[in-house]
């Protein structure tokens, strides 16, 4: 009879548990997807840059400032080399075009993307996704990458936190630890 009870008692234990696991993991999951959405509660503040170039294209960059805080940047999990990163922190940094450009002169249609890049050593791949909202590189897919290019590596002054600059000349550079790289947009 004892035993009988136990078994009984176990069953609901493990439903309640169930439960609870459940219920966890879709706070967890809201709970980023609110983060997402109030940026001014996010630990990489939000910052944005644009620029007019002299054909009168419109750039605009919005992304989230990451800080090196001693870390080493290149190594592990903030911006290894050879991987995909977000350039950025929180939501996936978008580019975005009034108007057709060329970028290290290679054609990119006027809209919104996403803005990866892999870093490298001496050079970067910067690449424009078509599925400009999303969360980090977290849902990057590669079949979704409308345009490729490289970008040069140099050494900079140390920056702190992770900072983008859009010139009117349409140069884009990205500065973080003490690296940074450019690009053109015509």
């Amino acid at each position: 009879m004892f035993l009988r009870g136990c078994k009984i008692h176990l069953k609901k234990m493990k439903k309640l548990l169930l439960v609870a696991a459940f219920a966890i993991s879709a706070f967890v999951s809201n709970a980023q997807h609110d983060m997402s959405k109030d940026k001014a509660t996010m630990p990489s503040p939000p910052a944005s840059t644009s620029a007019t170039t002299a054909s009168g294209t419109n750039v605009t960059i919005n992304y989230a400032q990451p800080a090196v805080k001693g870390r080493n940047v290149w190594a592990g999990d903030l911006a290894p080399y050879g991987k995909v990163w977000r350039t950025g922190a929180n939501d996936a940094t978008t580019f975005e075009v009034n108007k057709d450009v060329t970028i290290n002169g290679k054609a990119l249609k006027a809209g919104k993307y996403a803005l990866f890049t892999i870093p490298g050593e001496k050079e970067w791949t910067v690449i424009f996704n078509k599925t400009a909202k999303q969360w980090g590189a977290y849902s990057y897919k590669e079949a979704d990458d409308v345009l490729r290019v490289t970008a040069k590596s140099d050494s900079a002054p140390m920056t702190e936190r992770f900072t983008i600059k859009a010139e009117n000349s349409g140069i884009i550079t990205m500065m973080w630890d003490k690296i940074k790289v450019s690009f053109t947009v015509k």
